[in-house]
């Protein structure tokens, strides 16, 4: 039987969150695998149109812009050209911060 003990200290993967899931929601895991991949694809549409997702509770899912720059090849010291880019972040709400303290 699957007990969130399991997680005390350790990570958790894909599968792992997804039985977590099923058993919590008490829905199958395929229920919860698709449930699981809705929110991320919520989430990654969002951010790609450059819109943020805010889960009251738990925290917001961003886009930052990094702009470019020089970098510097570690084994040659050669410069490199470096692109800016749009990354994804995540700020920690208030609830999740509280909850680990």
């Amino acid at each position: 039987m699957f007990h969130s003990m399991t997680f005390l200290g350790a990570g958790m993967n894909k599968t792992e969150l997804v039985n977590h899931i099923a058993q919590q929601a008490e829905i199958s895991k395929a229920a919860a695998g698709r449930a699981l991949d809705a929110v991320i694809g919520g989430v990654k549409s969002t951010l790609k149109k450059g819109g943020s997702v805010t889960v009251v509770g738990f925290g917001t899912f961003a886009v930052s812009k990094r702009t470019a720059r020089i970098g510097r090849n570690p084994r040659t010291g050669a410069e490199v050209k470096i692109n800016a880019a749009a990354v994804p972040k995540f700020r920690a709400g208030k609830a999740l911060k509280d909850a680990l303290n």
